[in-house]
C-alpha cells in the first residue's frame, strides 16, 4: 500500500505563493500518475492538477491554469504543486492523490490519498 504525506500548506496573503509537496512511500511511485485535489469548507472535493507517470503530460483545472504548476521527482518519490498568484477562493484542504493510471480529473481514477494540508489565502 502506498502512503502519501503532504506538506507545505499554510496561511498566505492574496497574490502570494506556496509550494505543496507530497512524498510517497514504496518503490512503485514512478508507476503511477499523481494528482492534487482540494476541498473547501462545505464543498465537494475537486480536481486541481494531475501529472503522468513520467511527468511528460500534465492536466489542470481551468480555475488554476496559468497560476499552478504540478511537477514530480521520481528519484525522490515526490510530487509538487507550485501555487502562485493565490486567491482567497483557493482556500481549501489540498489532498495528494496517487496510484492513478494517467493524469485524469476524476477522484475515482486515484486509489491512494494523503491526509490533506490546509491552505488559507487571506484577502
Amino acid at each position: 500500500q502506498v502512503q502519501l504525506v503532504e506538506s507545505g500548506g499554510g496561511l498566505v496573503q492574496a497574490g502570494g505563493s506556496l509550494r505543496l509537496s507530497c512524498e510517497a512511500s514504496g518503490r512503485t511511485f514512478s508507476s503511477y500518475a499523481m494528482g492534487w485535489f482540494r476541498q473547501a469548507s462545505g464543498k465537494e472535493r475537486e480536481f486541481v492538477a494531475a501529472i503522468s507517470r513520467t511527468g511528460g503530460a500534465t492536466n489542470y483545472a481551468g480555475s488554476v491554469k496559468g497560476r499552478f504548476t504540478i511537477s514530480r521527482d521520481n528519484a525522490k518519490n515526490t510530487v509538487y504543486l507550485q501555487m502562485n498568484s493565490l486567491k482567497p477562493e483557493d482556500t481549501a484542504v489540498y489532498y495528494c492523490a496517487g496510484c492513478g493510471r494517467d493524469a485524469y480529473e476524476s477522484l475515482r481514477d486515484y486509489s491512494c490519498w494523503g491526509q490533506g494540508t490546509q491552505v488559507t489565502v487571506s484577502s
